[in-house]
């Protein structure tokens, strides 16, 4: 199974990925902004499989550390998590690198799923 960083500023949103993806037999980290999320990658190089991120989040945002993330670790996937559309339009730059993206509020099938894809 897969070492997952996740990324949200919402502690609802947080908790629900969390328990969903720890059920799956997954490792997951979770933090509560980018600069926490930025500090796990580097204390842990190429540690996570896989960066699960809000886009939109005081201080750091999702799209600042998935390129930071990504920049650290080329193995690196992303999942960018919104619910706006319009912050998605930021990261177009990085589409052909990103995994997935999902729009809030989603399911836990989803997420799920877009885990499942991203890991390959």
């Amino acid at each position: 199974m897969a070492r997952i960083l996740l990324a949200d500023d919402d502690a609802a949103t947080r908790d629900l990925v969390q328990r969903a993806l720890s059920t799956d037999g997954h490792t997951v980290i979770s933090t509560q902004d980018g600069t926490e999320a930025l500090e796990k990658l580097r204390e842990v190089p190429g540690g996570f499989d896989l960066l699960i991120t809000d886009v939109q989040m005081p201080g750091l945002d999702g799209i600042a550390l998935a390129e930071s993330g990504m920049a650290a670790n080329t193995q690196l996937r992303v999942v960018l998590m919104s619910g706006f559309a319009g912050e998605l339009d930021r990261a177009e730059h990085l589409q052909a690198k990103l995994s997935r993206v999902l729009t809030k509020p989603f399911t836990l099938e989803q997420i799920r799923s877009a885990v499942k894809a991203a890991l390959g």
